[in-house]
This record gives C-alpha cells, sequence and structure tokens, in this order.
C-alpha cells in the first residue's frame, strides 16, 4: 500500500489526481478549501494551503491511520490576471505567490519529513503542478507567469536539497484542461468559451483533468524517480 496527500483535491486535476490514484492502490489525504468525498481509501482535510498547520495536520492523518506517507500532489492554486503588468492591483502578485507559491512550498515542508522518516524513502515523491506559464510568458497574465515559474525553480531547489535521500521532486506542467480554472482563465480574456485557447495546442483540444492526472500519477511511481528535478510538460503541445 502506498499512501498519498493531494491539494486543491476538490475539483478540477486535484480531484482526478486522487481518483487515478486511488485506482492505482493509493490511499489519499486530500486538502481543499471545499469539501470532497470520503471513502475508504480516502480521507478529506477542508483547510488552505496557505496555511502551515493545516499541511502538517494533513500530512499526521495520512500517518496515523496509514503509517505512512510516499507521494504528495501540490495541486491548488489560483489564477489573476486579464491585463498588463503596470495596471495590475497592488495585491495581485502578493495574493499568487502566496496561494500558488507559498501553497506549494507549505506543502513541501509539511511532507518531506514524514517522507525521509517513513519506511521507504527511495519510492517517495513529491509533485507541484506547474503550468505553461512556467515555461512561457503569457499574455495579460505577468503575475501568473512569476508565480508559476517561482513553482518550477522551487522544484529544482527541493530536488537538489533532497540529493541522495531518494526521495524525488518533479513539476508537472499542463497545458489547457477542461477546469474550473481554465474558465476563469477565459473570463479575465472576455471570451465566453474556453475552448478557443485550443488554438494554442499540437492536439487543437482541451486537455482532459484524467489526462494530466495520468502523468502526476506516474511522477508518484516508484518509477516516477527518473524525473527527479525535471519539468514533464503535460501540455498538448502547447505554444503561447
Amino acid at each position: 500500500m502506498r499512501v498519498a496527500l493531494v491539494t486543491g483535491a476538490a475539483g478540477g486535476i486535484g480531484s482526478a489526481t486522487v481518483r487515478t490514484l486511488v485506482a492505482q492502490g493509493f490511499c489519499v489525504v486530500g486538502l481543499d478549501l471545499r469539501e470532497a468525498p470520503e471513502s475508504e481509501h480516502v480521507a478529506h482535510v477542508v483547510g488552505d494551503v496557505r496555511d502551515r498547520a493545516a499541511l502538517d495536520g494533513a500530512v499526521g492523518l495520512a500517518v496515523e491511520r496509514w503509517g505512512r506517507l510516499d507521494a504528495a500532489v501540490a495541486a491548488a492554486a489560483v489564477i489573476a490576471g486579464g491585463h498588463p503588468l503596470w495596471e495590475a492591483p497592488d495585491d495581485e502578485l502578493a495574493d499568487l505567490l502566496d496561494v500558488d507559491v507559498r501553497g506549494v512550498w507549505n506543502t513541501a515542508a509539511a511532507a518531506v519529513p514524514a517522507m525521509l522518516a517513513g519506511p521507504d524513502p527511495s519510492g517517495c515523491r513529491f509533485v507541484a503542478v506547474a503550468s505553461a506559464a512556467g515555461t512561457y510568458g503569457l499574455f495579460h497574465l505577468a503575475a501568473y507567469t512569476t508565480a508559476k515559474h517561482a513553482v518550477v525553480g522551487l522544484v529544482k531547489g527541493l530536488a537538489a536539497d533532497l540529493v541522495a535521500t531518494g526521495v524525488t521532486a518533479v513539476a508537472v506542467s499542463p497545458g489547457s484542461t477542461r477546469t474550473d480554472l481554465l474558465d476563469a482563465t477565459a473570463d479575465l480574456y472576455g471570451v465566453p468559451d474556453p475552448t478557443v485557447f485550443t488554438s494554442n495546442q499540437l492536439l487543437r483540444r482541451l486537455l482532459e483533468p484524467e489526462e494530466v492526472a495520468a502523468t502526476i500519477a506516474f511522477c508518484c511511481s516508484v518509477e516516477g524517480g527518473v524525473l527527479n528535478g525535471s519539468v514533464v510538460h503535460a501540455d498538448g503541445g502547447f505554444r503561447p
């Protein structure tokens, strides 16, 4: 049995990741601001990734209930923008850094010690959900682009800190995926249908959350250790 923590677990890529990991034999503790279903193999914590104590509690629940933590997926995120950098509200960058970056930091800070103290650190995996915005500059999304670039840097720094421990860290960068976050992005751009973003992907369609979750699940696997320190572009061939 393997055990995972997933943030942003009540919707989108996060909830798809919970379902995929359970189907692959994991027990999962999810954390989100919203409620989510529980089962024999899924526990859920209502909490905020900006709150380190909430992450510590979720990790503690995993260890208390199932005796270990083998993977952590930091999928919680928000988006803001729709204007050039110089017109952004004063708090826009701070808010995005607080959720999208500090949330990943808190998840790692809470989860990694439990992995290192567990029965099999060599099989433990930390996965952060970044974005195509972690590679490219996206129009009128300067703050979000900044935050997702920071997520990529965080993962690379964490992977360096974990050298020779067996625990690994990787970032997964989705393209335009059929989620509430993509709907919010469409709203920022003032477009009624998010399928307009398919023109930026070589697949010429939106990705489904389950497709990205399958990539994340591989990164959580023992075999996924070969991706240590990498950015995995699960983006359908995204080009801005």
